[in-house]
């Protein structure tokens, strides 16, 4: 289980006035359960899942998974998988190393993360593409192996930041229904970060909204 207690964080620009974005936010996701996280722009969500990752430090407040502080981990340590919007590959690298890049990060030597990064891709009706550069590939190609290398090192917490947002509508709903099965197999504990109630709904089976740096319950 993922469970946050009292987590608050204060955005601190360069220029301009200071606002808290979180204020003593708890929220727990049990293995296996998805969360949706709806919000407007600036209301902290994305800042919520980088503290979740490690990505960023909160002001105050810890981070559990099952019942272990690992508020002092590093991300690497974190047993989380991301996946962003923007789908975050690596252009220099071909699909099979982006894929690999996770379990290479591990310390896995790295012919063994290429193999297992292929068998990966097949799974996901990619292997003829270990080869090729992420940028001669579609958006829900480019979304599959960004999901590929989020699952591929196997992690506790999967954390999704509106991964369908820059994709049109027929290939969203294709792929969220993809996602969904996967996941579903996987037994993570997962937070769906959008502005989309619909897409919300669809996908969590419980849904919160960030009101004021304190999450709402939906449903």
């Amino acid at each position: 289980m993922l469970e946050l207690r009292a987590i608050s964080k204060t955005w601190n620009p360069t220029r301009g006035i200071s606002r808290s974005l979180l204020r003593g936010l708890d929220l727990q996701v049990a293995a296996g359960e998805t969360v949706a996280v709806l919000g407007p722009s600036g209301s902290g969500k994305s800042t919520l899942l980088k503290i979740i990752a490690g990505l960023e430090a909160p002001d105050s407040g810890q981070v559990f998974l099952d019942g272990r502080d690992i508020s002092a981990l590093p991300p690497h340590r974190r047993q989380c998988g991301l996946l962003f919007q923007d789908f975050a590959l690596f252009p220099h690298l071909n699909v099979q190393d982006n894929v690999a890049f996770g379990l290479v990060e591990q310390g896995q030597r790295r012919a063994q993360a290429r193999m297992q990064a292929v068998e990966m891709l097949q799974r996901f009706g990619l292997g003829a593409y270990t080869g090729a550069r992420v940028w001669q590939l579609s958006g829900g190609e480019q979304q599959r192996v960004a999901l590929a290398r989020a699952l591929i090192t196997v992690p506790r917490i999967l954390l999704l930041d509106e991964p369908f947002s820059a994709l049109d509508a027929d290939l969203r709903l294709g792929l969220r229904a993809d996602f969904q099965q996967r996941i579903a197999a996987s037994g993570m504990a997962v937070l769906w970060v959008t502005h989309d109630e619909a897409e919300a709904r669809s996908v969590g089976a419980r849904g919160v909204r960030v009101v004021d740096g304190a999450l709402q319950q939906l449903w």
